[in-house]
Order: structure tokens, then sequence, then C-alpha cells
């Protein structure tokens, strides 16, 4: 089984702009994997000219199932602050629901029959980021974005379970997160692929779950990545081969993909 994750960016591109339409679902095509965890993915926003991003990913990939967990609704107009609003549980979506906006958060995609899903929902941590936005009278300046929700999604699969994630961009609340994600996943059916954006550099989410780094390669920024962000983490027996890092025509991180299998 080929499993992969990217974080989407909402759909932005190189040059800043973003996919739309069938163009968004090609750009992932390339990925090449059966189960693909996708992270920042919208609904119904306008920057993303209100597309249902969801679905358009799940033709592009062949997914013949998928769940998203939106965790925010609302704009992330960042004046003063994102006129967006927590979602606490996230909301799970998947095919034949309806496409309520605007709303962001993670996504699962499989071309291989789930036999069950679950969705866990993680607190905001305290920290601000800082984004540069445009300025009112031309120029850039910064907005302290407040952190976010995250949420991760699971797929039960033939052999193994499938998590994908998208932990806080402050280290200390995204390896508390680990740790908790960890603990949920032992109450899965095993093995277990945790996939996403973590937010926690090289050997480091390895050490926390107690399990094993699938992809060893820089994936952030993607133009010219300097930091691996972006993880395919073994916890159980699993085998693992034929690892890439992948720089696709959308998303501001590099994809990572692998072979895996019972060990």
């Amino acid at each position: 089984m080929r499993v992969a994750s990217l974080n989407l960016a909402s759909g932005r591109g190189a040059d800043g702009r973003y996919l739309t339409g069938p163009a968004l679902g090609a750009a992932v095509a390339g990925v090449g994997a059966d189960v693909v965890a996708v992270q920042e993915v919208d609904t119904g926003q306008s920057r993303s000219a209100g597309d249902d991003q969801p679905s358009l990913l799940a033709a592009g990939l062949g997914a013949v199932d998928w769940r998203c967990a939106a965790t925010m609704h609302g704009e992330p107009r960042p004046d003063p602050l994102p006129s967006w609003t927590p979602l606490d549980p996230p909301v799970l979506r998947g095919p034949g629901d309806p496409a309520p906006g605007p709303r962001y958060g993670v996504a699962l995609f499989s071309r291989l029959p789930v036999r069950r899903w679950h969705v866990l929902g993680f607190e905001a941590g305290r920290a601000r980021l800082p984004v540069p936005v445009p300025a009112p009278g031309g120029g850039t300046r910064l907005a302290w974005f407040p952190d976010e929700p995250r949420a991760a999604v699971a797929a039960e699969l033939g052999t193994l379970t499938v998590v994908a994630t998208h932990l806080s961009f402050a280290p200390p609340t995204a390896v508390r997160q680990l740790r908790a994600l960890r603990r949920w996943t032992a109450r899965l059916p095993g093995p277990v692929v945790v996939a996403g954006d973590l937010n926690l550099p090289g050997s480091l989410p390895a050490t926390v779950t107690g399990g094993r780094r699938l992809v060893d390669g820089r994936t952030f920024p993607a133009a010219t990545p300097r930091a691996q962000l972006d993880h395919l983490i073994a916890l159980g027996r699993l085998t693992g081969r034929d690892p890439a890092v992948l720089q696709l025509d959308v998303g501001d991180h590099r994809a990572v993909a692998a072979t895996v299998g019972p060990g």
C-alpha cells in the first residue's frame, strides 16, 4: 500500500495563486498513492474560489472513500484577527454529504475500501504566529494569528490503520498533541501509519511516539526545503520501502510517500 501526505496550503501554487476546479485535482494526482493525507483543505472559501476542495481532490486522486475533518468555520481574514470560529468537536464529512462553507481542515483519501472511520480533536495552543499580510497603504505588515484547533482522521483499512493530522505550529503544543495522538492510536487496529504535517523536525516525531520514520528528507519550504516537517511514522510491525519526497505543482511543502506493509 502506498501512503502519502501533502500540505495543500488551500490550493496555492508556486506562484502564490490558487489552483481551482479540475486543475487542483490534476496537481495532486502525481502523488501516486493509495491513501493520501492532506492538510489545509478549504471548503467554500473565497480565497480558493469557493471550491469544494475535498471533492476535487477525491476526483484527482481516484479515491473511492474519504473524510474531511473541518476544524474552523469562516474566512481567515487577518484584520485584526481571523474571522473564523473553531469547530469543537471537528465536523466530519464524506462523499455525498453537503459542502457547507466556508470551512477549513484536514482530509484523508483512500483508493481502497475503508472499514471504519475515526476522528480526534485537539484544543488550540496559546501561541500566536506572525504572518505577513497586505498593509492598507501598500506593502506588507505582520498579523499575529492565534493557534487553531487541530484534528486527526483515521481510516481502518484491510491490514492497517492510516491517520492523517496537522499539528500546532508551536512545538511544545505539537509534542503534547502527538503524545495524545499516540495514546489514541493505541486503541485503533494496528499497525498504524501517522501521516501529516507534524510541525516537528527530523527524527523528533519518531522519538516522541516510539515509532519508525519511513521518509527521511527535507520538505519545507517547498522551493528550497531546509527542514522535514512532513512525516510518515510507523507504529507497530510495518515494513517501509521506496521512500520519496515529491515537489508537486501545489502546496507550500513537499509531499512525502512510502510503500508500507505488514512487517
